[in-house]
């Protein structure tokens, strides 16, 4: 008995691990986001198992339901749409209770989107902030407000139709002039990755019909000189 937290492919139906598709040949169930999206999956890697709805809206409710089967002798495999599960998706709980019951975890590695627009960003990628979704209405402006003196590089992801509305916001709270790469259709036939200031980006974005998933990588704040390393620079005398 165990949970297998398997990652699918963002876009590239190739992206998947020799890996991931042998453990979900072997499970009992597959726990799924949308059985639809995720059937299309199975069916092309020619895989036939059981599917049960498992998504932001059931999720509370599913899982102890979830953990119940696994303690009963069930392997289970939990999927999203598109990339790894837990991170910007749901996951989360069902990790969490599994871990409080001592049942046995099996994350595998794999595709997730914010990796590949990172380092295609040009931005430095030694130290970084994942921020995932920013809230839509409540909370907004003060997690923007408390990521201004944020000097790590900031990822973030956001829908098509809210694109140009979170640009504009960091104009009003990093400046005009802060470098940006937004990538959208990660490893489709159109992907695209558009590097600038934030200006520049809006007014790119502003011409175009947008869809597609979007991640945005932006640009830390400058690191401050410190006087103690002014000192340090100096020949001593």
């Amino acid at each position: 008995m165990k949970l297998y937290i398997v990652p699918t492919p963002i876009g590239n139906l190739e992206d998947i691990t020799l890996r991931a598709i042998n453990v979900l040949k072997s499970v009992d169930v597959v726990l799924a986001e949308d059985t639809r999206t995720s059937g299309t999956l199975l069916k092309h890697l020619g895989i036939s198992k059981p599917m049960q709805s498992y998504h932001i809206h059931n999720e509370h409710q599913t899982v102890s339901r979830v953990v119940d089967r696994i303690q009963k002798g069930e392997s289970i495999a939990l999927i999203s749409d598109a990339g790894t599960p837990a991170v910007s998706d749901p996951g989360f709980l069902l990790v969490r209770e599994c871990i409080k019951r001592d049942i046995d975890i099996e994350c595998l590695p794999g595709p997730t989107a914010f990796v590949p627009a990172l380092v295609n960003s040009g931005l430095p990628s030694d130290r970084f902030t994942f921020e995932g979704f920013l809230p839509h209405k409540k909370g907004r402006q003060t997690r923007l407000q408390n990521l201004v003196p944020e000097e790590r590089t900031m990822i973030f992801y956001e829908s098509p139709h809210r694109l140009i509305k979170a640009l504009t916001q960091f104009t009003e709270y990093f400046g005009p002039d802060r470098q940006v790469s937004v990538s959208r259709e990660l490893t489709k036939i159109f992907e695209e990755n558009i590097r600038g200031t934030l200006q520049e980006v809006i007014a790119y974005f502003s011409e175009k019909t947008i869809k597609g998933e979007i991640v945005i990588v932006l640009a830390g704040r400058a690191e401050e000189k410190k006087k103690s390393d002014k000192y340090e620079d100096e020949d001593p005398e």
